[in-house]
């Protein structure tokens, strides 16, 4: 029978499940505890009871399992960022190979080998960049640090592990200068105050630094002063003024300013030079990522006459990374800021379009009309957001034929499925590399290697939906408490199950039965606000739900 709500239980932990949950079981139950390593054995509470498993917390720890360590950080808990940091990072690792397993063989159900993670060369002080929400303590002085779990409230980290010591100092030494200087922190229920983030990036090889004030407004009093002084105490490359004034939890506004410095920085990755400001994306652990380009390179297994197509390109730095292997590249993503990142980038080295071309449209669009224009990659290389690919992408890519596919995804679920629908159209997994960009964290990188079957010579004509799909599964990870969590951290909106449920049956999801039913015929349910409606649409469409 179901558990109740604060009901005191003792487990022992079985494993660790993909969100970052110690996993146990009792009564032919699931219990998910958050910061438990396998092994422990923990006294817990029941939070939230549900039909077939609950969640709970921990209330005592009876005895630690063998892999658990004493966390080096004081807001680990409450920041939610570091979700692993309790545990050995070869435990770690381990727990990441097995998260992509289960995805392929559960989710996919695909028999392919999943080798072994591959670790991430430092575990703390790896991430180039950091966007940090200014508020303000209980003391009202202003701070920076991380939203809590569940909430837009600011936890203050004097020293967040994960990036490099001068960014936790110039945040600290930003603060005080913001105080000094009568300048406010960012509100966001009243949407009055200044400053809401400050944004940090650094060229991993060049060690080049950039800062920028995130500000509701058009700039900050004595801002030539406030910035010379950081400039010159942390060596700052440029400094620049992003300017948000909506009502968003959108991180950047659309409007940027140089007030020192040439307003970019400049670094290096798998050997491709760049140039970033704030709005390209870049992986945020450069090592790690150029451990996981040299994994898809030798996958792609180029050769010199070959053409190759980088769908999703980004600034195109890993089709780039590729090019001295083959004759011809062209990069499809659908952000002109990185399609003319990876422009400029390419006139830099100078490659003309013929030998690298970047086109701005979404990935399906390009891939079809490459197909309609009789284009045929040798080698087809997809790294799709978390939704993975969509389905015009992966017909087109069918259809084009390529004697290889590389997928690089940071969703092993999406990946699963879409390795799932490339192996029904002709092709064959020969292999899954996981990759650990994130150490610490619960995230991990998926690589992996398709080819062409034995039917690559057959004309095959299937007609296929991704709709025909059981997507239940997938939809598995998609909790009703995971779905709020992502629209309390991105729009800042709290929306309930019934909320959630309403939404779902207009996506034509499967609801439970007779889920938020009303009591009574007579009884009147609220229906979900437009707003909460679109947030939790984008929820749906995140976890590949829609």
């Amino acid at each position: 029978m179901p558990f109740t709500k604060n009901q005191i239980i003792t487990l022992e932990i079985k494993s660790i499940s993909n969100d970052g949950n110690g996993v146990a079981h009792k009564d032919g139950q699931a219990v998910f505890v958050p910061l438990t390593a396998p092994g422990d054995i923990v006294e817990v509470r029941i939070v939230k009871p549900m039909k077939s498993y609950a969640f709970g917390r921990v209330e005592r720890l009876l005895a630690p399992g063998p892999d658990r360590i004493r966390q080096d950080c004081p807001v680990a808990g409450p920041c939610g960022g570091c979700g692993l940091r309790h545990i050995r990072y070869e435990a770690e690792c381990a727990a990441k190979t097995q998260f992509v397993r289960d995805a392929f063989a559960r989710l996919g159900k695909l028999d392919v080998p999943v080798r072994e993670v591959l670790a991430a060369p430092a575990a703390d002080r790896y991430r180039n960049k950091v966007q940090l929400p200014v508020g303000t303590d209980e003391n009202e002085h202003i701070v920076t640090g991380f939203f809590a779990g569940r909430s837009h409230r600011i936890v203050a980290c004097a020293d967040c592990r994960l990036q490099p010591e001068w960014m936790n100092q110039l945040a600290a030494r930003a603060c005080a200068l913001l105080e000094e200087n009568g300048i406010t922190a960012y509100n966001e229920e009243t949407h009055t105050g200044r400053v809401r983030h400050l944004y940090m990036r650094q060229g991993w090889h060049s060690g080049q630094r950039l800062l920028c004030f995130v500000v509701n407004g058009n700039g900050l009093p004595n801002e030539a002063e406030i910035c010379a002084i950081l400039q010159e105490e942390f060596d700052l490359t440029t400094i620049l003024i992003n300017r948000n004034s909506e009502r968003t939890n959108v991180i950047l506004g659309r409007k940027t300013r140089t007030v020192l410095g040439p307003g970019v920085i400049e670094d290096t990755i798998a050997g491709v030079p760049l140039r970033m400001g704030v709005h390209e994306f870049y992986q945020v652990n450069t090592p790690a990522a150029e451990t996981l380009y040299a994994k898809a390179r030798e996958y792609a297994g180029l050769k010199e006459t070959d053409f190759l197509l980088d769908l999703y390109c980004g600034m195109g730095t890993i089709g780039l990374s590729m090019l001295p292997d083959c004759r011809r590249l062209v990069g499809v993503e659908v952000a002109p800021q990185a399609v003319d990142g990876a422009k400029q980038t390419a006139a830099r080295l100078g490659l003309d379009a013929d030998r690298a071309d970047f086109r701005c449209q979404d990935a399906g669009a390009a891939a079809a009309q490459l197909a309609a224009e009789g284009a045929r990659p040798d080698v087809i290389v997809v790294d799709p957001p978390r939704k993975g690919c969509d389905e015009a992408a992966l017909t087109s890519i069918a259809e084009m034929a390529p004697r290889t596919v590389v997928m690089v995804s940071c969703n092993a679920a999406t990946a699963a499925r879409d390795t799932k629908w490339l192996t029904e159209h002709g092709y064959k997994a020969v292999e899954v590399q996981p990759v650990d960009l994130f150490p610490r964290t619960r995230h991990v990188e998926t690589v992996v290697l398709l080819s062409k079957g034995e039917v690559d010579s057959k004309k095959i004509r299937v007609e296929f939906s991704l709709e025909d799909m059981d997507m239940s599964e997938f939809q598995d990870g998609a909790t009703y408490t995971q779905i709020k969590d992502y629209v309390l951290e991105h729009s800042g909106l709290k929306v309930s199950n019934l909320y959630i449920s309403q939404i779902k049956r207009k996506c034509g999801i499967e609801v439970g039965k007779n889920y938020n039913l009303p009591k009574s015929e007579d009884s009147r349910q609220p229906q979900c606000p437009p707003e909460k409606e679109k947030a939790i649409r984008e929820a749906f469409k995140y976890f590949g739900m829609i």
